[in-house]
């Protein structure tokens, strides 16, 4: 197990004005399992990447101290487990077993023993395959369970959580809770996990420490719409590899149709076909109304005015070094980038690399690069990811607004609340 201090605690991005978290002070006994709560942006991912000993010298400016057993926390990083937001950026291997075996096969784990335990690891979150599948072919839940096996079958004595289960279906997100409680039940470790979500995590803690002011519960704002317009969008015959699952919709103005299902259902591929973004396997085909062309063939500023895609990934989208200038990018207009960031609460990151903000500023930027180009549809993969409940709101709040402006909304989404809230039509995928 692990003691964890951090002793008037503050970093600062370079090139960042502003710290992203200062003067903190905290005492984590061994074997205590903290919730780290507060909100999007105050500072809860650097923490977890302060005590993983991954905030490099040369990025950033540090004060005081953190300590994982008395010494600095990059000297202990063999004993920590980390699971980032996004679990592509701990993927590396091919396959799901070598992917899970890499980190013993690093530390020269006798071979007799590493499988076993690694498929006790994929066992524990409920991993729907077997060792040989494809990491390529997982979708985001499935690639964040897997991560988490990867994290859990090297039984660390300080395991770090960000979000762990955000992009996972409900059955799956309790289905890895239940896989945590055991696990943390068996070993003697040390928890700290980030999560926005308190209800759905309280069972897993001791204790809740809360970054800067308390967050109130959300509250569902069910925002109606008054009908849906003209036809945007028309799709026929879609079919979603290797779920079995084949989709004919439309997509109307004025109308925000939400995407539910299990993850692996397709959801995320339905988003970049109805998005112009991957071409159908025929005889499949998307047609929006006045066009010869199918999306996937127009050209990208053609494609970026009629129809804004936000990524499941949000990092996937940026191009440039700084918020603003990602939004101005095309030659859009400043006085509509500047309200953007001003409605979406990155004003004051406006000069900030995108690659320094939290999990929830980059979706929320990630909103504003879609909206920046003013599209009649946007099509949103996970887009509440991330948020506190005041930012929450306010981004439902927004996506309502431009429904009732005559956008059309297609929203790939886990979130039951926002589901509640603006779910005009659903259309459900399941697996096959």
């Amino acid at each position: 197990m692990s003691t964890v201090e951090f002793k008037g605690f503050g970093w600062r991005h370079a090139g960042r004005k502003a710290w992203a978290v200062r003067h903190f002070d905290l005492r984590i006994e061994h074997g205590e399992r903290v919730l780290l709560a507060g909100a999007s942006g105050a500072g809860k991912s650097t923490l977890l990447a302060a005590l993983a000993g991954l905030l490099a010298e040369d990025s950033g400016e540090q004060e005081g101290e953190v300590l994982v057993d008395g010494a600095p926390a990059r000297q202990r990083r063999a004993g920590t487990g980390i699971v980032f937001q996004d679990p592509q950026t701990q993927l590396v291997m091919s396959r799901c077993g070598d992917d899970v075996a890499f980190g013993l096969e690093n530390r020269g784990v006798a071979r007799d023993e590493i499988w076993p335990r690694v498929d006790a690891a994929l066992a524990a979150v409920g991993f729907p395959y077997d060792r040989d599948r494809d990491t390529a072919q997982l979708s985001g839940g499935e690639q964040q369970r897997l991560a988490i096996a990867g994290v859990l079958v090297s039984q660390p004595r300080l395991l770090l959580l960000d979000e762990p289960t955000a992009n996972l279906d409900p059955a799956g997100a309790q289905l890895v809770r239940a896989a945590l409680a055991k696990a943390l039940h068996d070993v003697d470790a040390t928890m700290i996990l980030v999560e926005h979500r308190l209800e759905d995590a309280l069972t897993l803690v001791d204790r809740v420490v809360t970054l800067g002011e308390e967050q109130e519960p959300v509250v569902v704002p069910h925002r109606p719409g008054s009908g849906p317009g003209p036809v945007l969008l028309t799709a026929e015959r879609l079919a979603l590899r290797h779920t079995g699952n084949v989709v004919d919709e439309v997509v109307r103005a004025g109308e925000a149709l939400v995407v539910e299902g299990p993850n692996g259902a397709g959801k995320s591929t339905l988003a970049l076909l109805l998005g112009g973004l991957t071409k159908p396997a025929k005889p499949g085909r998307v047609h929006a109304p006045g066009e010869r062309r199918p999306p996937h063939r127009w050209r990208a500023s053609k494609l970026a005015g009629r129809i804004g895609s936000v990524f499941q990934n949000p990092e996937h989208q940026f191009v440039t070094s700084t918020v603003r200038d990602e939004l101005l990018l095309g030659g859009r207009d400043p006085k509509v980038v500047d309200d953007l960031l001003s409605r979406l609460r990155l004003d004051r990151l406006a000069l900030a690399n995108p690659y320094t903000l939290s999990g929830g500023e980059q979706r929320r930027l990630s909103v504003a690069t879609a909206l920046a180009a003013a599209p009649d549809l946007l099509i949103l993969d996970e887009p509440t990811f991330g948020q506190d409940p005041r930012t929450w709101r306010e981004l439902v709040d927004l996506l309502a607004d431009l429904r009732d402006e005559g956008r059309g909304l297609v929203i790939v989404t886990h979130d039951r609340d926002l589901v509640r809230a603006l779910g005009d039509r659903r259309l459900r995928l399941d697996r096959a």
